[in-house]
Protein backbone atom coordinates (compact mmCIF):
# COMPACT_ATOMS: atom_id res chain seq x y z
CA UNK A 1 0.00 0.00 0.00
CA UNK A 2 1.00 3.56 -0.58
CA UNK A 3 4.32 1.61 -2.00
CA UNK A 4 5.18 4.00 -4.84
CA UNK A 5 6.00 8.05 -4.07
CA UNK A 6 5.65 10.49 -7.00
CA UNK A 7 8.19 12.62 -6.57
CA UNK A 8 8.85 16.41 -8.45
CA UNK A 9 11.37 15.84 -10.62
CA UNK A 10 12.14 12.42 -11.03
CA UNK A 11 11.73 10.26 -14.68
CA UNK A 12 8.51 9.17 -13.46
CA UNK A 13 6.79 12.19 -13.07
CA UNK A 14 8.06 13.84 -16.04
CA UNK A 15 7.06 10.90 -18.31
CA UNK A 16 4.11 10.52 -16.33
CA UNK A 17 3.16 14.37 -17.11
CA UNK A 18 3.95 13.65 -20.59
CA UNK A 19 1.48 10.55 -20.62
CA UNK A 20 -1.51 12.97 -19.27
CA UNK A 21 -0.65 15.60 -21.73
CA UNK A 22 -1.54 13.56 -24.76
CA UNK A 23 -3.92 11.33 -23.59
CA UNK A 24 -6.41 14.44 -22.05
CA UNK A 25 -6.09 18.05 -23.53
CA UNK A 26 -6.50 20.22 -20.26
CA UNK A 27 -3.50 19.25 -19.10
CA UNK A 28 -1.48 22.11 -18.87
CA UNK A 29 -4.08 24.92 -18.21
CA UNK A 30 -2.72 27.51 -16.56
CA UNK A 31 -4.05 27.94 -13.31
CA UNK A 32 -1.39 30.69 -11.70
CA UNK A 33 -4.43 33.62 -11.84
CA UNK A 34 -6.64 31.06 -9.63
CA UNK A 35 -3.94 29.63 -7.39
CA UNK A 36 -2.83 33.35 -6.80
CA UNK A 37 -6.03 34.38 -5.96
CA UNK A 38 -7.09 31.32 -3.38
CA UNK A 39 -4.92 32.50 -0.69
CA UNK A 40 -4.56 30.62 2.55
CA UNK A 41 -5.09 33.42 4.59
CA UNK A 42 -8.38 34.27 3.11
CA UNK A 43 -9.28 30.16 3.57
CA UNK A 44 -8.45 30.70 7.07
CA UNK A 45 -11.14 33.62 7.48
CA UNK A 46 -13.41 30.81 6.58
CA UNK A 47 -12.56 28.82 9.07
CA UNK A 48 -12.34 31.19 12.05
CA UNK A 49 -16.15 32.37 11.01
CA UNK A 50 -16.88 28.45 11.55
CA UNK A 51 -14.64 28.40 14.66
CA UNK A 52 -16.68 30.80 15.86
CA UNK A 53 -20.33 29.11 14.71
CA UNK A 54 -19.23 26.30 17.25
CA UNK A 55 -18.52 28.38 19.97
CA UNK A 56 -21.88 29.40 19.53
CA UNK A 57 -23.11 26.50 19.61
CA UNK A 58 -22.20 24.28 22.10
CA UNK A 59 -18.89 23.61 20.35
CA UNK A 60 -20.27 21.54 17.94
CA UNK A 61 -21.27 22.01 13.99
CA UNK A 62 -23.07 18.63 13.85
CA UNK A 63 -25.49 17.52 10.85
CA UNK A 64 -28.80 18.38 13.38
CA UNK A 65 -27.78 20.87 15.35
CA UNK A 66 -27.78 24.54 15.37
CA UNK A 67 -24.34 24.82 14.59
CA UNK A 68 -24.51 22.83 11.04
CA UNK A 69 -27.51 25.13 10.29
CA UNK A 70 -25.52 28.34 10.91
CA UNK A 71 -22.76 26.85 9.02
CA UNK A 72 -24.73 26.57 6.24
CA UNK A 73 -26.09 29.50 6.28
CA UNK A 74 -22.39 31.18 6.63
CA UNK A 75 -21.38 28.93 3.50
CA UNK A 76 -24.87 30.25 1.38
CA UNK A 77 -24.12 33.58 2.33
CA UNK A 78 -20.57 33.89 1.02
CA UNK A 79 -21.64 32.45 -2.17
CA UNK A 80 -24.62 34.47 -2.74
CA UNK A 81 -22.63 37.57 -1.82
CA UNK A 82 -20.32 35.86 -4.72
CA UNK A 83 -23.21 35.91 -7.11
CA UNK A 84 -24.22 31.98 -7.14
CA UNK A 85 -27.36 30.90 -6.25
CA UNK A 86 -27.26 28.56 -3.36
CA UNK A 87 -29.34 25.94 -3.18
CA UNK A 88 -30.58 23.96 0.05
CA UNK A 89 -31.33 20.32 -0.28
CA UNK A 90 -33.18 19.04 2.48
CA UNK A 91 -33.10 15.57 4.10
CA UNK A 92 -33.81 13.13 6.75
CA UNK A 93 -31.24 11.35 8.87
CA UNK A 94 -30.94 8.81 12.12
CA UNK A 95 -29.54 11.78 14.63
CA UNK A 96 -27.42 9.93 17.83
CA UNK A 97 -27.10 11.54 21.12
CA UNK A 98 -25.20 10.10 24.01
CA UNK A 99 -27.09 11.61 27.08
CA UNK A 100 -24.78 10.67 29.82
CA UNK A 101 -21.27 9.25 30.53
CA UNK A 102 -21.28 5.19 29.61
CA UNK A 103 -19.94 3.09 32.14
CA UNK A 104 -17.27 -0.04 31.70
CA UNK A 105 -16.02 -2.33 34.28
CA UNK A 106 -14.65 -5.75 34.80
CA UNK A 107 -16.23 -6.83 38.15
CA UNK A 108 -14.86 -10.31 38.11
CA UNK A 109 -12.46 -11.65 38.70
CA UNK A 110 -11.47 -8.74 39.61
CA UNK A 111 -12.45 -5.34 39.60
CA UNK A 112 -11.40 -3.04 37.34
CA UNK A 113 -13.02 0.36 35.68
CA UNK A 114 -12.10 1.25 32.85
CA UNK A 115 -11.51 5.02 31.59
CA UNK A 116 -14.16 6.56 28.49
CA UNK A 117 -11.76 8.07 25.78
CA UNK A 118 -8.16 5.94 26.05
CA UNK A 119 -9.81 2.22 27.33
CA UNK A 120 -13.63 2.79 25.34
CA UNK A 121 -16.50 4.58 24.10
CA UNK A 122 -20.00 4.50 23.11
CA UNK A 123 -20.23 3.59 19.36
CA UNK A 124 -22.67 5.54 17.50
CA UNK A 125 -25.84 4.45 17.13
CA UNK A 126 -25.29 1.91 20.02
CA UNK A 127 -28.36 0.57 21.79
CA UNK A 128 -29.06 2.47 25.40
CA UNK A 129 -28.98 -0.60 28.46
CA UNK A 130 -27.40 -1.65 31.45
CA UNK A 131 -26.09 -4.80 31.50
CA UNK A 132 -23.76 -7.28 33.51
CA UNK A 133 -22.59 -10.40 32.49
CA UNK A 134 -19.83 -12.95 31.70
CA UNK A 135 -18.33 -12.29 28.64
CA UNK A 136 -17.90 -14.57 25.68
CA UNK A 137 -15.26 -14.42 22.79
CA UNK A 138 -16.19 -14.84 19.30
CA UNK A 139 -14.50 -16.52 17.01
CA UNK A 140 -12.00 -15.56 14.12
CA UNK A 141 -9.41 -13.96 16.97
CA UNK A 142 -5.85 -13.43 15.02
CA UNK A 143 -3.65 -13.44 18.42
CA UNK A 144 -1.23 -11.93 18.18
CA UNK A 145 -2.34 -10.19 15.59
CA UNK A 146 -0.74 -10.83 12.16
CA UNK A 147 0.15 -7.86 9.70
CA UNK A 148 -0.47 -10.34 6.83
CA UNK A 149 -3.82 -11.32 7.34
CA UNK A 150 -6.83 -9.29 9.28
CA UNK A 151 -9.28 -10.86 11.63
CA UNK A 152 -12.60 -11.70 10.44
CA UNK A 153 -14.38 -12.19 14.62
CA UNK A 154 -17.48 -11.96 14.50
CA UNK A 155 -18.26 -11.74 10.74
CA UNK A 156 -20.65 -14.53 10.63
CA UNK A 157 -22.66 -16.75 12.35
CA UNK A 158 -20.27 -19.30 12.84
CA UNK A 159 -18.59 -17.10 14.68
CA UNK A 160 -20.98 -17.19 17.56
CA UNK A 161 -21.44 -21.34 17.70
CA UNK A 162 -22.25 -22.43 21.13
CA UNK A 163 -22.55 -18.74 22.06
CA UNK A 164 -24.17 -18.52 25.56
CA UNK A 165 -27.56 -16.04 24.86
CA UNK A 166 -27.77 -13.27 27.56
CA UNK A 167 -23.64 -13.03 27.83
CA UNK A 168 -21.75 -9.62 26.26
CA UNK A 169 -19.89 -10.70 22.73
CA UNK A 170 -16.06 -9.65 22.82
CA UNK A 171 -15.76 -9.39 19.12
CA UNK A 172 -12.03 -8.47 17.60
CA UNK A 173 -11.93 -5.44 14.37
CA UNK A 174 -11.61 -6.12 10.95
CA UNK A 175 -13.06 -8.40 8.17
CA UNK A 176 -16.46 -6.37 8.01
CA UNK A 177 -18.09 -3.59 8.91
CA UNK A 178 -19.05 -2.95 12.76
CA UNK A 179 -23.19 -2.90 11.93
CA UNK A 180 -22.29 -6.19 10.71
CA UNK A 181 -20.43 -7.28 13.47
CA UNK A 182 -22.77 -6.07 15.94
CA UNK A 183 -25.56 -7.19 14.12
CA UNK A 184 -24.08 -10.47 14.22
CA UNK A 185 -24.05 -10.18 17.87
CA UNK A 186 -27.19 -9.38 18.55
CA UNK A 187 -28.47 -12.04 16.59
CA UNK A 188 -26.83 -14.58 18.26
CA UNK A 189 -28.29 -13.46 21.68
CA UNK A 190 -25.65 -11.21 22.90
CA UNK A 191 -26.72 -8.40 25.49
CA UNK A 192 -24.11 -6.26 24.78
CA UNK A 193 -21.09 -6.20 21.97
CA UNK A 194 -17.37 -4.90 22.96
CA UNK A 195 -15.41 -4.57 19.38
CA UNK A 196 -12.02 -4.44 20.29
CA UNK A 197 -9.08 -2.85 18.05
CA UNK A 198 -7.21 -5.46 15.98
CA UNK A 199 -3.59 -5.08 17.19
CA UNK A 200 -1.36 -3.96 14.79
CA UNK A 201 0.79 -1.07 15.24
CA UNK A 202 -1.46 1.64 13.49
CA UNK A 203 -4.26 -0.42 15.06
CA UNK A 204 -3.84 -0.49 19.42
CA UNK A 205 -6.05 2.69 20.58
CA UNK A 206 -9.29 2.86 20.86
CA UNK A 207 -11.06 4.22 17.98
CA UNK A 208 -14.73 5.60 18.12
CA UNK A 209 -16.37 4.67 15.14
CA UNK A 210 -20.31 4.73 13.73
CA UNK A 211 -22.20 1.71 13.44
CA UNK A 212 -24.21 3.50 10.78
CA UNK A 213 -27.54 2.90 12.12
CA UNK A 214 -29.53 2.29 15.03
CA UNK A 215 -28.76 -0.96 16.91
CA UNK A 216 -30.88 -2.02 19.82
CA UNK A 217 -27.95 -3.19 22.33
CA UNK A 218 -25.02 -1.34 23.56
CA UNK A 219 -21.88 -1.89 21.64
CA UNK A 220 -18.34 -0.45 22.61
CA UNK A 221 -15.48 0.13 20.49
CA UNK A 222 -12.47 -0.97 22.87
CA UNK A 223 -8.33 -0.67 22.81
CA UNK A 224 -6.68 -3.42 21.57
CA UNK A 225 -4.65 -3.67 25.25
CA UNK A 226 -8.22 -3.78 27.31
CA UNK A 227 -9.61 -6.44 24.63
CA UNK A 228 -6.39 -8.32 24.51
CA UNK A 229 -6.45 -8.99 28.25
CA UNK A 230 -10.48 -9.42 28.33
CA UNK A 231 -9.54 -12.22 25.54
CA UNK A 232 -7.21 -13.80 27.96
CA UNK A 233 -9.75 -14.27 30.80
CA UNK A 234 -11.31 -17.08 31.77
CA UNK A 235 -14.91 -15.90 31.46
CA UNK A 236 -14.38 -12.40 32.98
CA UNK A 237 -17.63 -10.17 33.95
CA UNK A 238 -18.27 -6.79 32.83
CA UNK A 239 -20.71 -4.64 33.65
CA UNK A 240 -21.98 -2.29 29.92
CA UNK A 241 -23.81 0.68 30.80
CA UNK A 242 -24.85 3.35 27.66
CA UNK A 243 -28.02 6.15 27.70
CA UNK A 244 -28.48 6.83 24.58
CA UNK A 245 -31.12 7.64 21.62
CA UNK A 246 -31.46 7.97 17.90
CA UNK A 247 -34.55 10.24 16.45
CA UNK A 248 -34.68 11.08 13.06
CA UNK A 249 -33.88 14.30 12.36
CA UNK A 250 -33.26 17.26 9.39
CA UNK A 251 -30.35 18.55 7.84
CA UNK A 252 -29.28 19.18 4.63
CA UNK A 253 -26.74 19.55 1.47
CA UNK A 254 -25.45 23.28 -0.30
CA UNK A 255 -25.42 23.41 -3.82
CA UNK A 256 -24.04 26.28 -6.01
CA UNK A 257 -22.92 26.19 -9.39
CA UNK A 258 -21.41 27.98 -12.67
CA UNK A 259 -23.95 29.94 -14.26
CA UNK A 260 -22.28 28.80 -17.34
CA UNK A 261 -20.34 25.56 -18.78
CA UNK A 262 -21.60 22.22 -20.63
CA UNK A 263 -24.59 20.63 -18.44
CA UNK A 264 -23.43 17.11 -19.77
CA UNK A 265 -19.98 16.99 -18.32
CA UNK A 266 -20.35 18.72 -14.58
CA UNK A 267 -17.41 18.81 -12.56
CA UNK A 268 -18.80 18.10 -8.49
CA UNK A 269 -16.23 19.58 -6.02
CA UNK A 270 -17.45 18.34 -2.41
CA UNK A 271 -16.57 18.79 1.08
CA UNK A 272 -18.56 18.00 3.80
CA UNK A 273 -19.50 20.21 6.21
CA UNK A 274 -20.34 18.39 9.64
CA UNK A 275 -18.10 17.98 12.25
CA UNK A 276 -18.75 14.89 14.67
CA UNK A 277 -20.26 16.10 17.80
CA UNK A 278 -17.28 16.08 19.64
CA UNK A 279 -15.83 19.12 18.30
CA UNK A 280 -15.90 22.20 15.91
CA UNK A 281 -13.97 19.93 13.34
CA UNK A 282 -12.52 22.99 11.82
CA UNK A 283 -9.96 20.71 9.98
CA UNK A 284 -12.32 17.94 9.69
CA UNK A 285 -13.60 18.84 7.07
CA UNK A 286 -13.65 23.00 7.85
CA UNK A 287 -10.31 22.85 5.51
CA UNK A 288 -12.14 21.29 2.62
CA UNK A 289 -15.52 23.00 3.17
CA UNK A 290 -13.38 26.70 3.51
CA UNK A 291 -11.01 25.71 1.17
CA UNK A 292 -13.60 25.02 -1.61
CA UNK A 293 -15.78 28.06 -0.61
CA UNK A 294 -13.02 30.02 -1.66
CA UNK A 295 -11.60 28.70 -5.08
CA UNK A 296 -15.93 29.09 -5.89
CA UNK A 297 -15.44 32.95 -4.79
CA UNK A 298 -12.41 33.36 -6.76
CA UNK A 299 -13.34 31.62 -9.76
CA UNK A 300 -16.51 34.04 -9.56
CA UNK A 301 -14.33 37.41 -9.08
CA UNK A 302 -12.33 36.45 -11.36
CA UNK A 303 -14.99 36.07 -13.65
CA UNK A 304 -13.76 32.24 -15.26
CA UNK A 305 -16.23 31.37 -17.94
CA UNK A 306 -15.83 27.44 -17.63
CA UNK A 307 -15.83 25.27 -20.49
CA UNK A 308 -17.68 22.37 -18.09
CA UNK A 309 -20.33 23.57 -15.03
CA UNK A 310 -18.54 23.25 -11.72
CA UNK A 311 -21.26 22.36 -9.06
CA UNK A 312 -20.05 23.21 -6.00
CA UNK A 313 -21.28 21.07 -2.86
CA UNK A 314 -21.05 20.98 0.86
CA UNK A 315 -22.48 18.11 1.95
CA UNK A 316 -24.37 17.37 5.96
CA UNK A 317 -24.45 14.06 8.02
CA UNK A 318 -21.24 12.85 6.19
CA UNK A 319 -19.86 11.72 9.86
CA UNK A 320 -23.15 9.68 10.25
CA UNK A 321 -21.38 7.11 7.43
CA UNK A 322 -21.86 9.84 4.41
CA UNK A 323 -25.55 9.80 4.39
CA UNK A 324 -25.49 13.39 2.83
CA UNK A 325 -23.93 12.40 -0.45
CA UNK A 326 -25.39 9.53 -0.54
CA UNK A 327 -28.89 10.72 -0.58
CA UNK A 328 -27.69 13.08 -3.21
CA UNK A 329 -26.75 10.59 -5.85
CA UNK A 330 -29.43 8.43 -4.46
CA UNK A 331 -31.83 11.79 -5.71
CA UNK A 332 -29.87 11.83 -9.07
CA UNK A 333 -31.48 10.28 -12.50
CA UNK A 334 -29.53 7.54 -14.61
CA UNK A 335 -28.95 10.95 -17.01
CA UNK A 336 -27.73 12.92 -14.75
CA UNK A 337 -25.39 10.46 -12.93
CA UNK A 338 -23.97 10.49 -16.43
CA UNK A 339 -24.06 13.88 -16.94
CA UNK A 340 -21.47 14.61 -13.77
CA UNK A 341 -17.84 14.26 -15.38
CA UNK A 342 -15.79 13.95 -12.26
CA UNK A 343 -16.08 14.22 -8.47
CA UNK A 344 -13.35 16.11 -6.79
CA UNK A 345 -13.28 15.22 -3.13
CA UNK A 346 -11.47 17.72 -0.37
CA UNK A 347 -11.84 16.00 3.27
CA UNK A 348 -8.98 17.12 5.70
CA UNK A 349 -6.55 18.75 3.80
CA UNK A 350 -4.69 20.92 6.60
CA UNK A 351 -3.59 17.84 9.32
CA UNK A 352 -0.82 19.22 11.91
CA UNK A 353 1.41 15.82 11.13
CA UNK A 354 0.94 15.91 7.63
CA UNK A 355 1.44 13.60 4.21
CA UNK A 356 0.28 14.90 0.79
CA UNK A 357 -1.95 11.92 0.08
CA UNK A 358 -3.57 12.02 -3.51
CA UNK A 359 -6.43 8.94 -4.54
CA UNK A 360 -5.29 6.32 -6.25
CA UNK A 361 -7.76 6.37 -9.07
CA UNK A 362 -5.63 3.85 -11.08
CA UNK A 363 -5.36 1.27 -8.77
CA UNK A 364 -1.38 0.97 -9.10
CA UNK A 365 -0.38 1.53 -5.64
CA UNK A 366 -3.29 0.03 -3.51
CA UNK A 367 -6.15 -2.46 -3.69
CA UNK A 368 -8.69 -1.21 -5.36
CA UNK A 369 -9.17 1.54 -8.46
CA UNK A 370 -11.83 3.81 -8.99
CA UNK A 371 -14.71 4.08 -11.88
CA UNK A 372 -12.65 4.66 -15.62
CA UNK A 373 -11.61 8.04 -15.52
CA UNK A 374 -10.44 8.24 -11.98
CA UNK A 375 -6.53 8.02 -13.31
CA UNK A 376 -6.69 10.78 -15.23
CA UNK A 377 -7.52 12.52 -11.69
CA UNK A 378 -4.66 11.16 -10.19
CA UNK A 379 -2.88 12.42 -13.51
CA UNK A 380 -3.60 16.05 -13.10
CA UNK A 381 -2.85 15.87 -9.65
CA UNK A 382 0.67 14.24 -9.97
CA UNK A 383 1.52 16.08 -12.81
CA UNK A 384 0.64 19.47 -10.66
CA UNK A 385 2.88 18.41 -7.80
CA UNK A 386 5.48 17.12 -10.08
CA UNK A 387 5.46 20.75 -11.91
CA UNK A 388 6.04 22.51 -8.35
CA UNK A 389 8.55 20.13 -6.89
CA UNK A 390 6.42 18.34 -4.01
CA UNK A 391 6.86 14.74 -2.96
CA UNK A 392 2.66 13.02 -2.90
CA UNK A 393 1.31 9.68 -1.65
CA UNK A 394 -0.99 7.50 -3.20
CA UNK A 395 -3.72 6.17 -0.91
CA UNK A 396 -6.69 4.08 -1.24
CA UNK A 397 -10.37 4.54 -1.56
CA UNK A 398 -11.28 2.48 1.60
CA UNK A 399 -14.89 4.51 1.11
CA UNK A 400 -14.24 6.54 4.41
CA UNK A 401 -15.34 9.84 2.27
CA UNK A 402 -18.03 11.38 0.04
CA UNK A 403 -16.25 10.35 -3.31
CA UNK A 404 -17.96 6.92 -1.82
CA UNK A 405 -21.42 6.81 -3.86
CA UNK A 406 -19.89 8.73 -6.39
CA UNK A 407 -17.53 5.72 -7.19
CA UNK A 408 -20.26 3.07 -6.20
CA UNK A 409 -22.69 5.13 -9.32
CA UNK A 410 -19.70 4.77 -11.49
CA UNK A 411 -18.48 8.52 -11.67
CA UNK A 412 -14.68 8.93 -11.88
CA UNK A 413 -13.58 10.12 -8.38
CA UNK A 414 -10.53 11.96 -6.85
CA UNK A 415 -9.37 13.97 -4.71
CA UNK A 416 -6.70 15.13 -1.99
CA UNK A 417 -6.20 14.40 1.69
CA UNK A 418 -3.41 14.74 4.42
CA UNK A 419 -4.05 12.36 6.90
CA UNK A 420 -6.52 11.48 10.05
CA UNK A 421 -5.83 9.51 12.91
CA UNK A 422 -3.42 6.95 11.37
CA UNK A 423 0.80 7.32 12.43
CA UNK A 424 2.79 8.63 10.72
CA UNK A 425 5.73 5.89 9.71
CA UNK A 426 9.84 6.97 9.46
CA UNK A 427 9.73 6.66 5.56
CA UNK A 428 6.66 9.53 5.54
CA UNK A 429 9.21 11.63 8.49
CA UNK A 430 11.51 11.18 6.22
CA UNK A 431 10.00 12.57 3.01
CA UNK A 432 7.12 15.19 4.25
CA UNK A 433 9.20 15.95 7.92
CA UNK A 434 6.92 16.08 11.01
CA UNK A 435 7.35 13.44 13.79
CA UNK A 436 7.42 9.41 13.13
CA UNK A 437 4.83 7.50 15.66
CA UNK A 438 2.71 10.02 15.93
CA UNK A 439 -0.90 10.45 14.51
CA UNK A 440 -1.25 12.35 11.13
CA UNK A 441 -3.76 14.56 12.96
CA UNK A 442 -3.59 14.21 16.79
CA UNK A 443 -7.14 16.09 17.33
CA UNK A 444 -8.81 13.66 14.64
CA UNK A 445 -12.71 13.61 16.26
CA UNK A 446 -11.71 15.45 19.25
CA UNK A 447 -12.29 18.80 20.91
CA UNK A 448 -9.03 19.82 19.83
CA UNK A 449 -9.74 19.93 16.43
CA UNK A 450 -10.05 23.73 16.07
CA UNK A 451 -8.50 27.20 14.35
CA UNK A 452 -4.95 25.88 15.78
CA UNK A 453 -5.04 22.48 14.32
CA UNK A 454 -4.04 22.88 10.85
CA UNK A 455 -1.03 23.44 9.44
CA UNK A 456 -1.18 26.45 7.47
CA UNK A 457 1.99 25.41 4.97
CA UNK A 458 0.20 22.25 3.56
CA UNK A 459 -3.33 23.90 3.55
CA UNK A 460 -1.74 26.36 0.80
CA UNK A 461 -0.29 23.38 -1.10
CA UNK A 462 -3.68 21.94 -1.19
CA UNK A 463 -5.87 24.57 -1.44
CA UNK A 464 -3.44 25.82 -4.43
CA UNK A 465 -3.43 21.87 -5.80
CA UNK A 466 -7.62 22.12 -5.35
CA UNK A 467 -7.84 24.93 -7.31
CA UNK A 468 -5.83 23.64 -10.09
CA UNK A 469 -7.31 20.21 -10.82
CA UNK A 470 -10.77 22.38 -10.45
CA UNK A 471 -9.77 24.44 -13.17
CA UNK A 472 -8.56 21.82 -15.36
CA UNK A 473 -11.57 20.12 -15.37
CA UNK A 474 -13.82 22.95 -15.46
CA UNK A 475 -11.68 23.92 -18.61
CA UNK A 476 -11.01 20.98 -20.67
CA UNK A 477 -12.74 19.63 -23.69
CA UNK A 478 -12.07 16.54 -23.75
CA UNK A 479 -14.12 13.73 -21.82
CA UNK A 480 -12.87 11.82 -18.77
CA UNK A 481 -14.12 8.83 -19.94
CA UNK A 482 -15.88 7.02 -22.85
CA UNK A 483 -14.13 8.28 -25.71
CA UNK A 484 -10.27 7.37 -27.46
CA UNK A 485 -9.63 10.25 -25.70
CA UNK A 486 -10.24 9.05 -21.95
CA UNK A 487 -7.59 7.06 -19.92
CA UNK A 488 -8.69 3.73 -18.88
CA UNK A 489 -6.08 2.65 -17.00
CA UNK A 490 -8.37 2.16 -13.73
CA UNK A 491 -9.65 -1.22 -15.39
CA UNK A 492 -10.06 -3.13 -11.55
CA UNK A 493 -13.59 -3.06 -10.33
CA UNK A 494 -14.75 -1.62 -6.98
CA UNK A 495 -15.60 -4.18 -5.03
CA UNK A 496 -18.41 -3.59 -2.13
CA UNK A 497 -16.50 -5.07 -0.20
CA UNK A 498 -13.43 -2.90 -0.33
CA UNK A 499 -15.92 0.00 0.91
CA UNK A 500 -16.55 -1.15 4.03
CA UNK A 501 -15.35 1.81 5.57
CA UNK A 502 -18.44 4.50 5.86
CA UNK A 503 -18.14 8.07 7.09
CA UNK A 504 -15.03 9.41 8.41
CA UNK A 505 -15.75 7.26 12.06
CA UNK A 506 -13.70 4.26 10.86
CA UNK A 507 -16.04 1.38 10.27
CA UNK A 508 -13.89 -1.95 9.90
Amino acid sequence: MRKNLVVAGSVSAAALLTCASLVWSAVGVDSSKLRTAVKVDNIRVHQFALQGIANANNGTRASGTPGFDASVAYVKSKLEAAGYTATELPFSFPFFEEHSPPVFQRTAPTSQIYAEGPDFSTMEYSGSGDVTRIVQNAGGFILPPSAESSSTSGCTAADFAGFVPGSIALIQRGGCTFAEKAAAAKVAGAAAALIFNEGQADRLDNFGGTLGGPVDIPVFSVSFAVGNALAALNSPTVRVRTDTSTIIKNTKNLLAETAGGRSDRVVVVGAHLDSVPEGAGIQDNGSGSAGILEIAVQMSKLKIKPVNKVRFMWFGAEEGGLLGSENYVASLSKRQKQDIAVNLNFDMIASPNYVRFVYDGDGSDTPDAGPNGSAIIEDVFEAYFAKVGLAIEATAFDGRSDYGPFIDAGIPAGGLFTGAEEFKTAAQAQIFGGTAGVALDPCYHQACDNYDNNNTTVFEQMGDAAADAVLQFAMTTSAVKGTSKANDRAVKTVDDDSLAYRGSHLQR
